[in-house]
């Protein structure tokens, strides 16, 4: 885009403004980035994505910092990846390492989510939640607040290089790299307890593998956020390529609605007086100024459109000046379009003329065709919410259902058994009590299946009893040896295999752990 004087439209201002990736130039695949400078824009669209931006970014910030008791035998921060103890702490859930199914199905839930997004409301993702667009309005704020609106930008960038440019360059990519060293700062945090990673990072003691995540992710936000931009979701994201299989003729979808814009004029009032046919569009261009991914949405549908509807809130504003009803360009689904278009069209016989879509008073006719918010709930919106909803609520049960008590019993290998002096076989067993809760337990372990064998904890004195108490430590595997003997006479009781029983008295969980005794003529 290049600075030219704005013009008037009636009362509405007209801004030189071309689009940049747009089909219809034809532009060479490797040509050099041309900068887009989009306008500050106003409007119901651009308050949500305020809103939304401000609770992303404060809920990746600040996430870390938030405390959560889990007793002292656990850490206390809400949200944190325990690599070295191999955990996943989310506020009173413990995720461990066999329970990865659990991080695999949030995978698949956020895959059928955003099928589920796109089906229905077209690329909401992109255009409002992604952390790519994101940053990107950050970075915008930034470069808005230091070097102004859109023309003052693009002057700067034109003009030479004064020492007033070089200090708003300077304080402008100084705070790019202020946030992308808090984006790769609040990352590594939550990987360990936050507030002692602060203190160890500014005191130069973390481990390097911080200092290099640190600077990675701060190298990748300012490139991605401040210089890339709009490349990032043309060329490096796949979504846009994957997305036109979401879609459908009832998705909602950003549309230039050319069945009453066209034929645009920047002289509307002449025009009519002249008695030639005119739409809406008055030609200014505040949809492609606003445009952050520099594309003209009037040209229709594109790759690049990454449907954040900042371009229906310009277009609204003029339509409030030209006193004219909003919605020239507006969410609407594929059908809609196509039948207002049938209508204006006169099923494609004629040009448009958009004195078919109004009447006398120039009001809608009754054909006009506009959204319903029941068609957001048809069977291929419906089909994705029930595969989304049925991943959570398995996953849901499992959680809600799962033991907090897990039993794992190892057979000694050498020697597999020992014939004592009176003919009586022992065999020896590793038994490892996991204890999934931060609170130390004590565990019943017992026998089930051989009522005459006897167990014995290695280094205890031998018990006659069939069960024993053993004290487990919180949130960890306790491990200890234990031997099985079984009488000559009772050898019998063998053939069939045994269980090993662990239970909580206080809680009533419990874990089965069958295996096998084995006695001469029987190893393995």
């Amino acid at each position: 885009m290049h600075y030219q004087p704005a013009q008037k439209a009636g009362s509405v201002e007209r801004l030189e403004a071309k689009p940049i990736n747009a089909a219809r130039l034809g532009r060479p695949l490797y040509e050099k980035r041309r900068k887009i400078f989009p306008k500050r824009a106003e409007g119901r669209f651009r308050r949500f994505k305020w809103l939304v931006m401000l609770v992303t970014l404060s809920i990746y910030y600040l996430t870390p910092w938030i405390r959560w008791d889990r007793s002292a035998h656990a850490p206390d921060q809400a949200v944190l990846v325990d690599l070295a103890a191999r955990r996943f702490y989310f506020f009173f859930i413990e995720i461990w390492p066999q329970e990865f199914f659990f991080v695999a199905g949030l995978l698949v839930m956020a895959g059928f989510g955003l099928f589920l997004v796109t089906s229905a409301v077209g690329r909401a993702w992109c255009g409002y939640a992604c952390p790519q667009t994101v940053w990107v309005d950050l970075f915008l704020v930034v470069e808005r607040f230091i070097e102004g609106d859109r023309l003052a930008r693009m002057r700067l960038d034109t003009g030479a290089w004064t020492f007033d440019k070089v200090r708003k360059r300077v304080a402008k990519h100084a705070i790019w790299l202020v946030i992308g060293v808090a984006t790769g700062g609040a990352w590594i945090f939550y990987f360990a307890d936050a507030p002692t990673l602060m203190k160890s990072f500014v005191a130069l003691e973390a481990a390097p593998v911080a200092y290099m995540t640190v600077a990675t992710l701060t190298a990748t936000t300012y490139v991605f956020g401040g210089l890339m931009r709009e490349q990032v979701c043309t060329y490096m994201c796949p979504w846009p390529r994957i997305q036109a299989a979401m879609l459908d003729e009832n998705s909602l979808v950003v549309t230039y609605n050319d069945w009453r814009g066209e034929r645009r004029t920047r002289h509307a009032k002449r025009a009519a007086a002249a008695g030639e046919v005119v739409g809406d569009c008055v030609d200014c261009n505040a949809c492609v100024a606003v445009c952050p991914m520099g594309i003209d949405i009037r040209d229709g549908q594109q790759l690049e459109c990454i449907t954040c509807a900042l371009c229906i809130d310009a277009c609204d504003g003029v339509m409030d000046k030209l006193g004219r009803q909003r919605g020239l360009i507006s969410y609407a689904t594929l059908s809609d379009y196509s039948a207002n278009m049938a209508l204006a069209t006169n099923n494609g016989a004629i040009p448009i003329d958009p004195r078919r879509v109004r009447d006398g008073n120039g009001v809608f006719v009754q054909g006009i065709r506009d959204f319903d918010w029941r068609i957001i709930f048809r069977r291929r919106v419906v089909l994705y919410f029930g595969v989304w909803a049925l991943v959570g609520l398995g996953m849901l049960y499992a959680l809600v259902s799962r033991d907090r008590l897990e039993l794992n019993v190892l057979h000694d290998r050498n020697p597999q058994y020992v014939v004592e002096s009176d003919g009586s076989v022992r065999n020896g067993y590793v038994i490892k009590l996991l204890n999934m809760i931060p609170e130390p337990r004590r565990i019943t372990l017992s026998l089930d299946g051989m009522p005459s064998a006897r167990v014995r904890i290695a280094g205890q004195a031998p018990g006659d009893g069939q069960s024993f108490s053993v004290a487990v430590d919180p949130d960890k595997v306790t491990s200890f040896k234990i031997f099985v003997t079984l009488p000559k006479e009772s050898l019998v009781e063998a053939q069939s295999g045994f269980s090993f029983r662990a239970e909580d008295p206080s809680s009533k969980e419990r874990d089965v752990y069958r295996t096998n005794f084995i006695q001469p003529g029987t190893a393995k």
